[in-house]
C-alpha cells in the first residue's frame, strides 16, 4: 500500500509551523538556562549514606562562609548539586568541610562525587566557539549536498535540496531549544557543553536521515520514469520509511535505556539526542520532502 505522504502534507507542515513558533516563542520568553561551562564558576556535587540536609540548610551553610550566588539542586535521592561563584581551593575544602561537619552525623557520611572550576573567560570561549561549530556545520551540510546532489539539478537545483535540509533541521533544533527552554524555566534543567555536542549530533542525524530520502528521490529521478516530481517524491517516502522508522527505533532503544538507567548528569544530554533523533526521522518525512514539492510547483508557476 502506497501511504499519500504528499497530499496531507499541509497539515503536517502547518503542525510542524506551530511546533516551530511556541519553540521560537518558550525561547524569547523563558530562554536557555545556561550551566557553569557557559557562566563561569564552580560545581559542587556531594552525596549522602542516609539522609540529605534540605536546600534551605544548606544555603544556610554557603550563607555563613560568606558563599553568595549559590543554586542547590537535589540529585537522585542522597545528593546534592551546589553551583556557585568562583571558588578558590581553599574555599572549596572549607565548604566541603562546614557541610561533613554539620551533616555528616550518626554514620551519615559525606561524600564528594564532582568538583568543578570554570573561570569566565574560559566559558566565554567555550560560547564562541559553540556557535562557530554550529554554523560551520551548517554551511558543510549545503555544500555537501549541494555536490551530491549535482546530477539531478532538474527540476529543483541541486543547491535547494541543501536548503531545505537546513530547514528541517532548524526545525529539529529548534524543538529541542524549546523543551530545554521549558525544562529550564519549570524544573531548573541546565544546558551545559554536554548539550552542544547533543545539538550537534541532532544536526547530523537529522540530515543523514533527509539524505537517505533524498538520495531514494534522485535515483527516482535519474530513471527519469513518466511519474510526476510529486509521485517520485512520494514514491521515495515509501520507498525508506521502514528503513527510517528501524533506524530510529534501534538508536533511541539504547538511549531510553541510558536515560532511565543511567547518571543524573547524562539526563540533559541523552534527552536532547532523543527529542532530536525522533524529530530529525519526522522532519525528513513530513517537512523535507513535501517542501521539495512546493518548490518544483513554484518553479512551474513562475516559468
Amino acid at each position: 500500500m502506497v501511504i499519500p505522504f504528499i497530499k496531507y502534507s499541509k497539515f503536517w507542515l502547518f503542525v510542524s509551523g506551530a511546533i516551530a513558533v511556541a519553540s521560537v516563542v518558550f525561547l524569547f520568553m523563558w530562554g536557555l538556562k545556561p550551566g557553569i561551562d557557559f557562566t563561569g564558576g564552580s560545581l559542587l556535587e556531594v552525596s549522602f549514606q542516609k539522609s540529605r540536609p534540605t536546600v534551605a540548610q544548606v544555603e544556610k551553610t554557603f550563607a555563613d562562609l560568606n558563599v553568595n550566588n549559590i543554586i542547590v539542586q537535589p540529585a537522585g535521592e542522597l545528593s546534592l548539586i551546589v553551583r556557585s561563584g568562583f571558588l578558590v581551593e581553599e574555599e572549596h575544602q572549607k565548604v566541603l568541610n562546614a557541610i561533613r561537619t554539620q551533616y555528616g552525623v550518626d554514620g551519615n557520611t559525606v561524600r564528594e562525587d564532582r568538583f568543578e572550576t570554570i573561570g569566565s573567560s574560559v566559558s566565554k570561549q567555550l560560547r564562541t566557539r559553540a556557535l562557530w561549530a554550529i554554523i560551520l556545520v551548517n554551511l558543510g551540510i549545503i555544500l555537501y549536498v549541494a555536490y551530491a546532489f549535482r546530477q539531478v539539478s532538474y527540476p529543483v537545483a541541486s543547491w535547494k535540496y541543501g536548503a531545505l535540509a537546513i530547514v528541517a533541521l532548524f526545525h529539529d533544533v529548534l524543538l529541542v531549544l524549546g523543551v530545554f527552554a521549558a525544562l529550564g524555566h519549570y524544573f531548573g534543567v541546565e544546558v551545559d557543553i554536554a548539550f552542544v555536542v547533543a545539538i550537534l549530533t541532532v544536526l547530523g542525524y537529522s540530515v543523514n536521515d533527509t539524505i537517505v530520502v533524498y538520495d531514494r528521490i534522485r535515483e527516482n529521478l535519474i530513471r527519469r520514469t513518466s511519474q510526476t516530481f510529486e509521485d517520485m517524491v512520494n514514491g521515495g517516502l515509501n520507498q525508506t520509511l521502514m528503513r527510517s522508522i528501524n533506524t530510529t527505533m534501534k538508536t533511541t532503544l539504547p538511549l531510553f535505556a541510558l536515560y532511565f538507567l543511567g547518571g543524573s548528569t547524562i539526563h540533559s544530554f541523552v534527552l536532547a539526542l532523543i527529542i532530536g533523533i525522533i524529530s530529525g526521522a519526522y522532519s525528513s518525512v513530513f517537512i523535507a520532502s513535501p517542501l521539495l514539492v512546493y518548490v518544483e510547483r513554484w518553479q512551474r508557476r513562475v516559468r
